[in-house]
């Protein structure tokens, strides 16, 4: 037996009113989750937790959706408002272009860049780094995160070049297990993604100009480019051609220390079998 939630249950945040939404659709069509899952070939497990708020649907279901119910785009857009609304608003231009974007580089010295990051890594990441938020919450955050992978997916993908700090290697972020995950997702974007290059900067590489924050360079279709830097908490896009071209060079100083390619794909090897060796051990 389904357990149905009323509408007044849901919060009312873009996550939940788009919750609301699609689960009213439903009921409208008189279907169960079983009978719209398999109409329209997704699990119901999926659907029933789109419907609950636990997740955001992915750009596909929400098209599938709008398509099924002749919503006519309102599904994709109020996706488009759920997701925009779980990303602090000194992000929210990052979200909108990083679809635009015909080159994204990026720098980390911290954590895995999060365009790389899988769904444990993501929700372990969140749970120790919010303190005091609800796992609602949480939740939601960790499914915006997994939905902007999803450019990397797309018909016509950027090119995406990522550097990570040796640190984001050795942080055991979730434990052995979920570093292990991680670090095969990435190994496996690498070989299975030509547009994804992904170099480590190690710490025999000593200092470097980025220590301490995060730096993505964007540059779009047109031609435009734009910087983000981020910080503890805060954030700045940058558009002046000059400051673009000097954080350009510190990425380029960043990149010149890190490791090539062959060399990055060995170290993921390495910590990957220690963390695998953790998991044995424990």
């Amino acid at each position: 037996m389904e357990l149905e939630l009323d509408d007044d249950e849901m919060p009312a945040t873009p996550a939940g009113m788009l919750a609301k939404r699609v689960r009213r659709a439903r009921k409208n069509a008189d279907l169960s989750l079983r009978g719209l899952a398999d109409k329209m070939g997704y699990p119901h497990t999926y659907l029933s937790r789109v419907e609950r708020g636990e997740q955001l649907p992915s750009e596909a279901l929400a098209e599938d959706l709008d398509d099924f119910y002749g919503t006519d785009g309102l599904i994709v857009e109020l996706l488009a408002v759920a997701v925009a609304a779980e990303v602090p608003t000194y992000g929210r231009r990052v979200l909108e272009q990083e679809k635009r974007a015909a080159r994204i580089q990026t720098f980390n010295s911290s954590v895995v860049p999060g365009l790389l990051q899988t769904e444990p890594y993501t929700s372990a990441l969140f749970i120790e780094s919010m303190p005091g938020k609800d796992a609602e919450k949480v939740a939601l955050q960790v499914a915006t995160r997994v939905h902007r992978r999803a450019v990397l997916d797309s018909a016509a993908p950027p090119l995406y070049w990522a550097i990570m700090d040796e640190s984001a290697l050795r942080r055991p972020v979730g434990g052995a297990a979920i570093m292990a995950e991680q670090i095969r997702h990435i190994l496996g974007m690498i070989e299975n993604i030509s547009g994804v290059q992904v170099q480590v900067l190690p710490f025999a590489r000593g200092v470097h100009p980025l220590l301490g924050g995060s730096l993505s360079l964007l540059t779009l279709r047109d031609g435009t480019s734009f910087a983000y830097v981020e910080s503890f908490a805060s954030g700045v896009s940058v558009d002046s051609p000059v400051d673009v071209l000097e954080l350009t060079t510190l990425l380029d100083i960043v990149r010149s220390k890190a490791l090539d390619s062959g060399e990055s794909v060995a170290i993921f090897h390495k910590y990957l079998k220690e963390y695998e060796n953790d998991e044995t051990d424990s």
